[in-house]
């Protein structure tokens, strides 16, 4: 491995950059990282080998485009065994901290009743956690996948209040769930399969048996959704972008489509706009969800809204060439673009083990008033599990404070919400 030239092209800010970075440091892999947003150097390399989004990874010359791990994999040629051999430090290190933290579902746990039972883990569920021991509550967490949240697979964190520097994500949630731990609180890891909030006592069944709780709070995360569309893999790095942050350089003076109806999408479209030629924000479902507004946009001169149009396939050689359109009148249309950047999935909530226990609007949030209860009594949501207008680990961890505080209230029923300092 020593032998191979890698190089990196990276823009400041690009997430799915710093994936590519991180997996080649992991695997023990050195690289050139030539960042386009700080080099006209580099970003013209790009543009004359006609890529147009970042990263682009460059092994003895072979092009893997984004962040696809399987394929850095084949280029590079490592083995199964080699990565193996270069993560087992890593992999053993994060096995030491979460044993630190979480333990196994046992018979004393299944036996005893629950104050407060706090479903996932992240920073919503580790912030109740510490809330709710602090406030005397008996408080048990269940995670099943400890490493795998938003927050946790965040490889930079700069601005969360009170942590000078950077931390990486699990730092960051390490030290919260450890926290609440020195509080008091239990954290385990498995599974939940269903739950049953009909009476007072509510029920949460795991592989292992059924858990017992006066009050839940619902903190799970959420999860990328949607597939993909004929010519979208294909192009991908070459037209077909995911981040305006990333790549909206590359298309100065360029026509470009931004397909989706999330606030995600607006935002970005609003970005783009400050480069491009022309920008067409197609809303497939005719309304955004969430509260962004469009006004904004519609007083832009170079965007044009089209509701209820649908991509059904993007087209190119080397590079994304042009787009076919299903329009509001259900007809095909070629629409010849630059590029396009699609902001379909966005995040489904984990909360399909909820199965109508409380309410959920039709993507499956749930439906929480202003402090986070839900149509059952002692039941609240937060984090990644009820709609919001910005998703940061920092208002995750508010929510898990207010459900604290709201179940210490539900359980010793006290008259109103005290607040802790």
């Amino acid at each position: 491995m020593s032998a191979l030239e890698v190089i990196v092209y990276s823009s400041t800010g690009c997430p799915h950059c710093e994936n590519v970075k991180n997996a080649l440091k992991e695997w023990g892999i050195s690289y050139e990282e030539k960042n386009v947003s700080e080099s006209k150097e580099a970003y013209d390399e790009l543009r004359a080998m006609k890529i147009f989004g970042v990263p682009a990874t460059l092994i003895n010359g072979k092009k893997v485009l984004g962040f696809q791990e399987a394929k850095l994999k084949k280029a590079l040629g490592m083995t199964e065994e080699a990565i193996e051999k270069a993560t087992a430090p890593r992999v053993q290190e994060e096995k030491q901290a979460e044993d630190e933290i979480f333990k196994e579902v046992d018979q004393a746990i299944l036996d005893d009743t629950y104050d407060f039972v706090i479903i996932g883990g992240g920073p919503a569920g580790a912030s109740a956690a510490v809330y709710g021991s602090r406030s005397k509550l008996k408080t048990l967490v269940i995670d099943k996948a400890p490493k795998s949240g938003a927050l946790a697979v965040t490889h930079r964190i700069a601005n969360y209040p009170g942590v000078r520097g950077e931390v990486t994500g699990m730092e960051l949630l390490e030290m919260m769930q450890k926290q609440g731990k020195d509080f008091g609180a239990t954290f385990v890891r498995s599974n939940v399969l269903s739950v049953d909030f009909s009476d007072e006592i509510k029920k949460i069944m795991l592989p292992e048996g059924t858990i017992k709780a006066k009050a839940v709070f619902i903190a799970v995360g959420a999860k990328a959704a949607g597939s993909k569309i004929k010519g979208e893999e294909e192009l991908a790095g070459r037209g077909v972008s995911y981040c305006s942050t990333c790549d909206a350089a590359f298309y100065q003076e360029r026509e470009v489509i931004v397909v989706g109806d999330t606030e995600e999408a607006v935002h970005e479209a609003e970005q783009l706009a400050k480069f491009c030629k022309k920008v067409n924000l197609l809303l497939p479902t005719g309304q955004i969800k969430g509260e962004a507004n469009l006004s904004a946009l519609e007083e832009k001169e170079n965007v044009e809204i089209f509701n209820r149009y649908r991509v059904r396939e993007i087209r190119g050689e080397d590079n994304v060439e042009s787009v076919v359109i299903i329009n509001d009148k259900r007809e095909e249309q070629v629409w010849e673009v630059d590029g396009v950047f699609l902001y379909l999935g966005g995040m489904k909530p984990g909360t399909e083990f909820l199965r109508g226990a409380v309410d959920c609007d039709e993507e499956g949030y749930v439906n929480v008033d202003e402090q986070l209860r839900t149509n059952v009594e002692g039941v609240f949501a937060g984090g990644d599990a009820r709609r919001t207008i910005i998703k940061q680990a920092v208002i995750s961890a508010a929510d898990g404070a207010i459900a604290a505080l709201g179940a210490d209230q539900y359980v010793n029923d006290k008259k109103k919400l005290l607040p802790q300092y």
